[in-house]
This record gives structure tokens, sequence and C-alpha cells, in this order.
């Protein structure tokens, strides 16, 4: 019972979960995923034998990144690297979860409506899930 505290332990539990430092923020994560991408990948050019290698990097450092936040979410992150060379390519998510608490943001890189010059060897897909504990 919470009765025999003040604050009762469950209300301060509940407060925790409904404050802005804890939920889910579509904008932090974008920014999150972007920022290491625009630093690791921007003046880079396509070279098939450094993929896994940047794939690895962004993958590490977006949750690295993620985990500095301190949110109550366990992250699950995926990077797709492919070469711009014309082809088309097709990709979709799909969670069945609490969607009060959890989420899932898919960033495409580079933005082409972006204002710096844009890397045109390369194109980027990362999403990241985060599930609350």
């Amino acid at each position: 019972s919470c009765s025999s505290l003040w604050p009762p332990p469950c209300q301060m539990v509940d407060e925790l979960h409904t404050s802005e430092d804890v939920l889910w923020s579509v904008e932090e994560v974008d920014k999150i995923i972007i920022d290491t991408l625009d630093n690791h990948l921007k003046n880079a050019d396509y070279a098939e034998e450094m993929v896994p290698h940047w794939i690895n990097y962004v993958c590490e450092t977006v949750m690295a990144k993620l985990n500095d936040t301190k949110k109550p979410f366990k992250y699950v992150v995926t990077c797709l690297i492919m070469q711009r060379n014309g082809a088309g390519i097709h990709n979709a998510t799909s969670c069945y979860w609490d969607a009060g608490n959890d989420g899932a943001h898919t960033a495409v890189w580079p933005r082409e409506k972006s204002k710096d010059s844009v890397n045109r060897s390369m194109l980027c897909i990362v999403t990241v899930f985060g599930l609350e504990f």
C-alpha cells in the first residue's frame, strides 16, 4: 500500500513515467541519428569495403547516445547503407507493443531538403526502436 509514505512511492513512479524527461521523443531520436550520420558520413564517398565499418559505427554511436539520455528504454538500432545508383529501395517496420510508452523512428539520410551540401554517393536508413522497461 502507498498510504504510509508521503509522497506515495507509487505516485512518484507514475509521475516519473509521465515526465517529459523520460518520454519517447521522435525529435530527440532524429537529432541523434542525423547528427551521427552528418558527423561520420557527410564527406565520405561510397566505398563497399567501408560499409560494414560505417554500419557498425553508426549503430554503436547512436546506441551510446541514446543510452546517455538515461531514459527508461531498451533500444534496437538498425542501419542500412546503399550506394546511390538509381536502384529503388523499399523499407517497412511493424510493431506490436504499448504505443503509449514505446516508440520507433526511421530516419533517411541525407535529407534531400538540407541547407548543407548533400552526400550524393550513398543513402542511409536508420531505424530506432525504444521499448520502455
